[in-house]
């Protein structure tokens, strides 16, 4: 059998290999890299010593960043040193700007006297057999005669307001808000002067102001605290520290030895001051819970708000055990802000970010109606929530164009708007005052709240 020719390219390798052989050999470098090949190591005795240290094990820190902590970063809040997040904090320690303190803590012991006072007066006549009929406030509101006067504005806090309150008190109209930084800051309309303090390290979620002791103010955070600030002690004492965020703080009327506020991811816990624990906790929500608030006429009905599309009413006199089985529940597309019952407690109003506001009423809340509104808002910025007024005609929200929509529960429709040249920027938290029919604050991103009155 004839070999097989070989083509010109394998002609062509052979000699490349060939004259590569010769170049290798001629520079011996196949003799080198056998002998280090066989080269080994000369192995290193090692002595030895008694006095040998023993190596020092660096703890683990695990590093928790601010955002998953929800605390905003340092380098945007004021310069003045943070506040401690446990234990108590003197109200001196808390104070931010150049306002005085003492004339503060001096103007709201006198408010909580006059308060009392008025309380006992109340008791009084009814001991005495005084025929007393059930006090009622006038509620007729002419919506045309609400204006916004320039000295009713003022930046109360830095930064974007999270939570607003009226005090609800006959003789002064002093607001209190907080921030996302975890301010507190007091004004009493139309005053220059602006009380700022620093009590906690994060987003304020809740205020409560006890109706028949102004001294004592209750705040939750984001943080997984609640402070108690205590004008007469002047501290903000520490009521609650939680490892859970707490979303939200309320206290039905009949209640003044509990606080009831949303934990953690869908739970709602009731905490007693008297034995400074919890007495009862529940998940009632698979996602965070915006609102509590309780049924003015029948304190044990209480209606949840939560950002997984639902809203629930409760009765938290009947309970299996650590379960609790809803009245009625309410599912929206998106997350629902807020559910809030009337001042009559017959009616319920939930604010969707499905762009509408849902208005239940009814012996069961059975009758709904939805009413389209924006509520379109940027992450940056506070939900709008829709607040009723001071009786059941009318809901207050804010809007994306600066102004106050004024929805009317009757015709289930907008029927104004409130506007002003001097509103700067769009309110979202709005709180009406228990006792001054037509004033109305709305809170805004910039820290600045507005407040109409009725002419």
């Amino acid at each position: 059998m004839a070999p097989r020719k070989l083509t010109d390219y394998e002609r062509k390798r052979l000699e490349n290999i060939r004259r590569n052989d010769e170049v290798m050999a001629s520079l011996k470098l196949h003799s080198k890299a056998t002998q280090l090949s066989n080269f080994k190591r000369p192995r290193v005795e090692q002595t030895k010593s008694h006095n040998v240290k023993p190596k020092i094990q660096t703890p683990i820190v695990i590093r928790r960043s601010l955002r998953t902590r929800v605390i905003p970063p340092h380098s945007t809040t004021p310069s003045k040193t943070e506040p401690s997040s446990s234990g108590p904090l003197s109200m001196s320690d808390a104070r931010h700007g150049t306002h005085s303190h003492s004339s503060f803590i001096q103007s709201l012991m006198c408010m909580a006297k006059k308060q009392a006072q008025t309380v006992r007066d109340k008791v009084g006549r009814f001991l005495n057999d005084v025929s007393v009929k059930e006090e009622k406030m006038e509620t007729s509101l002419r919506l045309k005669s609400l204006h916004l006067d320039p000295e009713n504005i003022a930046r109360v806090v830095p930064g974007r307001i999270t939570d607003v309150r009226f005090f609800p008190s006959t003789s002064v109209k002093m607001i209190a808000a907080g921030n996302r930084f975890g301010h507190i800051g007091f004004w009493n309309v139309g005053q220059r002067e602006v009380h700022l303090y620093h009590p906690h390290l994060a987003q304020i979620s809740g205020i409560l102001i006890q109706p028949h002791c102004f001294s004592k103010i209750y705040t939750s955070c984001y943080d997984g605290t609640v402070r108690l600030m205590d004008a007469e002690k002047e501290i903000f004492d520490l009521v609650v520290d939680s490892d859970e965020c707490i979303f939200a703080l309320s206290q039905p009327t009949n209640e003044a030895n509990c606080l009831y506020f949303a934990e953690g991811y869908g739970g709602l816990t009731i905490w007693d001051n008297r034995i400074g624990k919890r007495s009862s906790h529940w998940v009632l929500h698979k996602r965070r819970i915006n609102t509590v608030d309780f049924n003015c006429e029948n304190p044990h009905i209480v209606a949840t708000s939560c950002s997984d599309g639902t809203a629930c009413t409760w009765d938290l006199r009947y309970t299996d055990g650590d379960k609790l089985t809803p009245l009625r529940i309410f599912t929206h597309d998106r997350g629902l802000q807020s559910a809030y019952f009337s001042p009559s407690g017959s009616s319920l109003a939930i604010t969707s970010m499905d762009t509408t506001i849902g208005i239940y009423s009814g012996v069961n809340l059975e009758d709904a109606t939805l009413i389209y509104h924006n509520n379109q808002n940027s992450t940056r910025l506070s939900t709008f929530r829709a607040k009723w007024g001071w009786d059941d005609s009318y809901l207050f929200i804010g809007n994306t164009k600066r102004g106050v929509d004024v929805v009317s529960a009757v015709e289930r429709r907008r029927v104004m708007t409130l506007e002003s040249p001097y509103l700067s920027a769009f309110p979202c938290r709005l709180d009406t005052h228990s006792y001054e029919v037509g004033m109305l604050v709305g809170a805004t991103n910039g820290g600045q709240v507005y407040t109409w009155t009725s002419r």
